[in-house]
């Protein structure tokens, strides 16, 4: 679809638009394209803001559920100093191309005591609230035992209220609103390094991409049903095996992977989308990820149960053997739910029927 991105992360449709898509690009600006060409002017530009390179930059991108009539979006970045910060905000004109860069409004602070695993994703959630993905701070190990700390943001997926109070209302029905010692905001922890999460349109199911330490990488579902409240086990747990002990670990009240995978297939997951378009609706429900460093990009879909089936591996149907698509750091969707790939090398792909 485009080429001529500079390390593209992320790639967002706002709602009821279907003739642009915004792309992240990591040093700092969001680019947009429109029927197919990408235009030359940024629609945000805050590079000057910005720690680049690595796991920092401008990471993450969510655009208001009612962004057609208030302009409003958000974004996820490390600011000069490698510290997250999460910031609303406004298009010029909602319709139009540029965004204002001066009508930053700082909603959350969250100090990074290492360079890396600082999450970066957003999205709104079918209920209308804010999901923010973190890491668990960086370094290996998880060595200040963030994740399953309840006292801190790190390591965790937050659910904030943006239509709130400022610089944000906390929903009342998160699963640790009111418990002492918890921080309200967080709707579920034990999180490493959570890279793309996304939420199925059809059944408001949230998949989550974390990415593992030297073993497995995993793909946690938060089902609708449970309204939140998940421990996904980092660091007593390392996908499906123990992690902290190596063995006999306690894995009592946590929620496993549904699917995870070993070394010999990559090491660094990607999160990726379900499948909700109308070109291929033989592929309705079908969840499609990737892995950042070896190319490889897969799906399943999940029964009844919430177990995942129907496993298929499409790297060579959708990369070739010169692999064309090397270094898949985001999945997207458009307007009309369908799958676009974002490769760091440049580029966006969109997923198409066979002999289209």
């Amino acid at each position: 679809m485009v080429t001529g991105l500079s390390s593209p992360l992320d790639l967002q449709s706002a709602p009821g638009d279907r003739a642009r898509l915004f792309v992240v690009e990591q040093a700092g600006r969001i680019r947009i394209v429109r029927s197919g060409s990408l235009l030359p002017s940024p629609f945000l530009d805050i590079s000057a803001r910005i720690s680049s390179g690595g796991e920092r930059g401008l990471l993450g991108l969510a655009f208001h559920p009612q962004y057609g009539t208030n302009g409003r979006f958000f974004v996820n970045y490390t600011d000069r100093n490698g510290d997250t910060r999460i910031s609303e905000f406004r298009a010029a004109a909602p319709a139009g191309d540029t965004a204002d860069a001066a009508s930053e409004r700082e909603l959350m602070f969250v100090r990074q005591p290492f360079s890396n695993h600082n999450g970066g994703g957003l999205a709104f959630g079918p209920d209308g609230f804010l999901y923010i993905g973190l890491g668990d701070g960086g370094s290996g190990g998880d060595p200040q035992g963030n994740a399953q700390n309840l006292g801190t943001r790190l390591g965790k997926m937050l659910r904030i209220d943006v239509n709130g109070a400022a610089p944000f209302a906390v929903p009342p029905d998160n699963p640790l609103a009111g418990r002492a010692g918890a921080l309200p905001e967080i709707w579920a922890w034990g999180l490493r390094n959570p890279w793309r999460f996304s939420f199925d349109r059809g059944t408001g199911d949230l998949y989550i991409g974390d990415v593992g330490q030297g073993a497995l990488e995993e793909i946690d579902v938060g089902l609708a049903s449970r309204r939140g409240g998940e421990n996904y086990g980092w660091n007593t747990m390392e996908g499906s095996r123990c992690y902290s002990p190596s063995s006999g670990c306690n894995m009592s009240g946590l929620t496993l992977p549904v699917t995870d995978y070993g070394r010999g297939d990559g090491f660094s997951v990607t999160g990726g989308v379900v499948y909700r378009g109308c070109r291929m609706p033989g592929y309705a429900g079908q969840y499609f990820y990737a892995d950042y460093g070896s190319g490889m990009i897969r799906s399943f879909r999940l029964d009844g149960s919430g177990r995942a089936t129907d496993p298929r591996d499409w790297t060579a149907a959708l990369g070739g053997a010169a692999r064309v698509i090397r270094n898949p750091s985001s999945f997207g969707v458009d307007a009309d739910g369908e799958i676009y790939i974002v490769d760091y090398d440049g580029e966006v792909y969109r997923i198409d029927p066979a002999g289209s």
